[in-house]
């Protein structure tokens, strides 16, 4: 059986008290437990949303633009050839340009985990001509999601809005440095929201596709609405003649990452240890007529096709050649919509995965342990 790999972790956040333990913490008898806050990586914006109207467009810039920076990294890349051939210094200076945009007035800046990967020196750059020297705090390189820090007070800040409401045909308004043009502004719409098979197979998020131009230097700039709100962070694009398709993690996933940025220098992911096919009704005739020890519906769904040994999936009996219908009782189409699930859950916690075994559904519970990470 062809195999295309895919590690998933999964996990779920609930807990419920008894009856009996919630009346004894409200009498006083038992201590609550203590609430952690997570760190703020947003300040709230300073006055009240634009309102859609006219020059929406021009309105909206005025406000989130101060707030768009350029950030210019500077890579040390060892010389192969230096020591072999005496060609050349031992490392040699790699020059690279992206986008960001300050969402606290003390210099936190969210960008691209690509755009500051493997960075030796950070300049972010204002519209104003102020320069700073930048710090990353961490990046996350399965959704791409990277927070810088300067240092700076009562800087200007982009507001953050809701990713959740979006919908397609709204305004999507790109704001960026491409091919080092600074403040560069393009719009269009919101052509999708919630695309689950535009980055690969191992994609955790769910983008927002849209039409506005977006190019080389845009990365990690904001991708805002027409009220002057930040609601993604442009990310990549695809070319085909006659035009391009560009998509965004919406802000909501981004300040989720943030947060745990901020609070650990690195993401959290959670982890089973499943790979996953898509199954199609051609794929399972194939896999009928040449596998003995695997019977699967002529269906279109999500295929187990090995599970890997000492891990929460293992321990929960998922087999080979169960069918994945839910997690946590939302219906999924392809294993990149059970990765975005699983990924939006928390390890340690539960979760339930419906599934189609011989037949008839079933439900397990797994409860996911942390990605392991590559050195």
């Amino acid at each position: 059986m062809p195999k295309l790999l895919r590690l998933i972790g999964i996990a779920l956040v609930g807990s419920t008290l008894s009856s009996c333990a919630l009346l004894n913490e409200q009498l006083g008898l038992r201590p609550k437990a203590p609430v952690k806050t997570p760190p703020v990586v947003n300040d709230r914006p300073r006055s009240a949303p634009l309102q859609p109207g006219e020059n929406v467009i021009v309105k909206a810039v005025d406000r989130v633009g101060p707030a768009v920076v350029r950030i210019d990294v500077v890579k040390e890349i060892n010389n192969p050839f230096s020591g072999i051939f005496g060609l050349g210094p031992s490392s040699q200076r790699q020059q690279g340009q992206g986008s960001g945009f300050i969402t606290r007035a003390n210099g936190l800046i969210f960008t691209n985990e690509h755009v500051v990967r493997e960075a030796d020196q950070v300049a972010v750059t204002l519209p104003d001509g102020r320069t700073f020297k930048g710090k990353v705090l961490g990046g996350d390189p399965l959704t791409d999601v990277a927070v810088v820090k300067v240092v700076a007070n009562n800087l200007p800040v982009a507001a953050l809005g809701n990713s959740d409401t979006l919908r397609p045909g709204e305004w999507a308004i790109a704001i960026g440095n491409p091919f080092g043009l600074n403040n560069t502004v393009t719009a269009g719409i919101i052509s999708a929201v919630g695309r689950t098979n535009a980055g690969g197979d191992n994609q955790r998020i769910p983008y927002i596709q849209t039409d506005a131009a977006v190019n080389p230097g845009n990365s990690g700039g904001p991708l805002i609405n027409d009220a002057g709100q930040v609601i993604g962070i442009n990310t990549f694009i695809r070319t085909a003649p006659g035009g391009g398709l560009s998509f965004a993690i919406p802000i909501n996933s981004a300040k989720r990452i943030a947060r745990q940025i901020v609070s650990t220098g690195q993401a959290s992911h959670p982890f089973i240890g499943v790979q996953l096919r898509n199954l199609t009704p051609q794929l399972a005739r194939e896999i009928n007529a040449t596998d003995s020890s695997c019977k699967v519906p002529e269906v279109n769904g999500v295929l187990v096709v090995e599970v890997v040994a000492d891990t929460p999936a293992s321990q929960a009996e998922i087999r080979q050649c169960d069918l994945i219908l839910k997690v946590d009782g939302k219906a999924v189409k392809n294993p990149a919509e059970v990765q975005i699930a699983v990924d939006q859950g928390q390890v340690g916690e539960p979760m339930k995965l419906t599934l189609q075994r011989d037949g008839k559904e079933i439900t397990v519970e797994v409860k996911p342990r942390e990605l392991p990470r590559r050195n």
